[in-house]
């Protein structure tokens, strides 16, 4: 154990990292590229999930398809909720119906 090395504290040389940080044009640009339908759907998965992407933008989409999903099941949730008092509302008027003919 004594002659194993942990490099748990050593400092990150950032100059020697492959891809710079993202700047404020290539910000813009991504999300310029993001407004434009369909290719952004496609684009979102790229950087999200491509193999020469730079990390920050390959973090940030994958959490924003997170986000994306959650936010989806959320509506699904709400969409079955009100389809299921819309149901109740039609079956008890509808009962009411029937026991008004008969």
């Amino acid at each position: 154990m004594d002659t194993e090395q942990n490099n748990y504290n050593q400092p990150i040389d950032y100059d020697k990292m492959a891809y710079p940080h993202m700047t404020m044009g290539d910000w813009l640009i991504t999300f310029l590229i993001l407004c434009i339908p369909c290719v952004n759907i496609v684009m979102v998965f790229i950087w999200a999930f491509g193999s020469d992407v730079n990390p920050s933008k390959k973090t940030f989409f994958q959490a924003y398809l997170i986000v994306a999903a959650v936010v989806f099941a959320f509506y699904i949730l709400m969409f079955a909720v009100g389809a299921a008092a819309g149901l109740a509302n039609y079956m008890d008027r509808a009962s009411a119906f029937i026991n008004l003919l008969g």
